[in-house]
């Protein structure tokens, strides 16, 4: 019996200057977004099924994400797959320094889910004894 080797062929396409930067953008967005809910690139490629090293390069533009990993990806950080593929939300126009609420909820947006949560709970702790 003669045995077979089948070749599998990988076609390798240059990216344009727009998807260098789109993907540059994309992986610095999934960064931000691991760092601020506390997860690492070594529990990030976990749930991926990749290597740490294959995050690394997935952060800093050096490799395409796969478009079905974005779904696991999103939901892993706890964002919408819009929030990663989509432009950086514009600031609003302000006329001075935000008011302390806002720059206190602005802090607080970028905690970790769980601590997000306990902070609400005590909001609202207050404000129903504050009903009262």
């Amino acid at each position: 019996m003669s045995s077979h080797t089948v070749a599998r062929s990988v076609s390798v396409v240059a990216l344009s200057k727009e998807e260098k930067s789109f993907f540059a953008h994309l992986g610095a967005r999934i960064a931000q977004l691991r760092k601020t809910q506390g997860i690492t690139q070594v529990q990030l490629a976990d749930v991926l099924g990749v290597s740490q090293q294959t995050i690394t390069a997935y952060e800093v533009g050096r490799r395409r994400i796969q478009v079905s990993s974005l779904p696991l990806i999103a939901k892993t950080l706890g964002v919408a797959v819009e929030e990663i593929v989509g432009p950086e939300p514009k600031a609003a126009a302000k006329r001075g320094p935000a008011p302390k609420l806002q720059q206190q909820m602005d802090r607080i947006a970028k905690l970790p889910k769980n601590q997000q949560r306990f902070v609400m709970q005590v909001i609202d702790s207050v404000i129903a004894q504050a009903g009262r």
